[in-house]
């Protein structure tokens, strides 16, 4: 059973840390109006940063000489009005560049070159607005990746990925895609832990400056100590974890960003509210009230973690109200519209934190 500990807070811990909102593939989708309020919620709450998917689907869907780049711009520009940093997560094949017999929009790319061509085209035209900071695909750990996912293809198209924006910005932030936190089953998953080791050994380290990793905990703490390790403490502990596998390839100096962490409200078992109901068989969301206590207990405990530069809160509304999906209610706020108590506990709790506005220097090499 877990034992729920007093998180730090950044004041004890002495340092701040980048705070950031997760909203995925929705903004593109907005009107003007609605992509404003979405925007200036993050300000609102006192967020520092954005991360967006610019999905290789939605800007090249009819074809490698069609580009609708004015769907991203909008973000960007939007982004930058309110002084927000945008980190974009380059994802998700078009159909006429998905491996062979793959029909999902997370197929793996059937030419590397068609990919880097991509990101080097997106950075050509983000970096003068601003833009320095990408993260190279989602989730490559799992089937996100298909047909299944593959370390040494996943390398390839970091490596190359890299090099090209850095070609058109050198000193571009590059973020390995945030790896899922699960066991390997068959050949649908991958550990968090063996993925990280399997790419590093091919050389990876050199091209990225920072690790992205999605603990999700719920229902249970990021804080939390528990005799089966959550996401969030495959970071430290446990015989494999993280850390050891940074430190076993000579990558001390990479550093992590949570891009994605949260917990849904809704969905088709229980919720849970903390305590004893946590180990409850059909737990499968939480209630508002737990989300909120979630929110507080992950910017705490992450500025109070030296490895952990960043952490993203996903997401910013609930997708539906369906509750056969329990992902269609990450949201800080209702489908309505309405605020969840966490909306306003998560702005609490970066204020606490402090959150820099510049952006983040992360180690590098000597």
């Amino acid at each position: 059973m877990p034992t729920e500990k007093t998180a730090h807070t950044a004041a004890q811990a002495g340092r701040a840390i980048n705070a950031g909102l997760a909203y995925g593939d929705t903004l593109v989708w907005m009107s003007d109006k609605r992509l404003g309020q979405a925007l200036d919620d993050a300000v609102t709450i006192g967020v520092k940063w954005i991360r967006v998917d610019l999905s290789w689907q939605d800007i090249q869907y009819d074809g490698r000489d069609s580009y609708r780049w004015d769907r991203f711009d909008r973000i960007v520009r939007a982004a930058t009005k309110r002084h927000l940093q945008v980190l974009p997560t380059i994802s998700y094949t078009p159909p006429w560049a998905r491996t062979s017999g793959c029909d999902d929009l997370r197929c793996s790319p059937k030419n590397t070159k068609e990919f880097t061509k991509f990101a080097s085209e997106a950075a050509h035209r983000y970096a003068p607005m601003g833009v320095h900071a990408w993260e190279i695909w989602n989730e490559p750990n799992i089937l996100f990746w298909r047909p299944a996912p593959n370390p040494a293809a996943y390398t390839k198209l970091l490596k190359a990925s890299s090099t090209a924006i850095r070609e058109i910005d050198p000193s571009a932030v590059i973020i390995m895609g945030g790896l899922a936190s699960n066991k390997t089953r068959g050949t649908s998953k991958i550990a968090e832990y063996e993925f990280l080791d399997s790419v590093l050994k091919l050389g990876a380290a050199d091209y990225v400056d920072a690790v992205a990793f999605h603990p999700y905990t719920y229902p249970y703490l990021p804080s939390d100590e528990t005799d089966f390790r959550t996401g969030w403490e495959k970071i430290h502990s446990g015989k494999e974890s993280l850390q050891k596998v940074l430190e076993r390839n000579g990558a001390q100096r990479l550093h992590i960003w949570i891009t994605e962490t949260g917990a849904p409200t809704g969905g088709p078992g229980k919720a849970a509210n903390g305590g004893v109901d946590l180990a409850q068989h059909g737990i499968t969301h939480v209630t508002e009230k737990r989300q909120a206590t979630i929110a507080v207990d992950t910017m705490t405990t992450a500025a109070a973690d030296p490895l952990i530069d960043a952490v993203f809160w996903y997401s910013h509304r609930d997708l539906s109200t369906n509750k056969e999906e329990r992902t269609n209610f990450f949201g800080l706020r209702r489908a309505d519209g309405t605020a969840k108590p966490a909306f306003g506990a998560l702005r609490s709790a970066i204020q606490s934190i402090q959150a820099p506005s510049q952006k983040p220097e992360p180690a590098k090499s000597d």
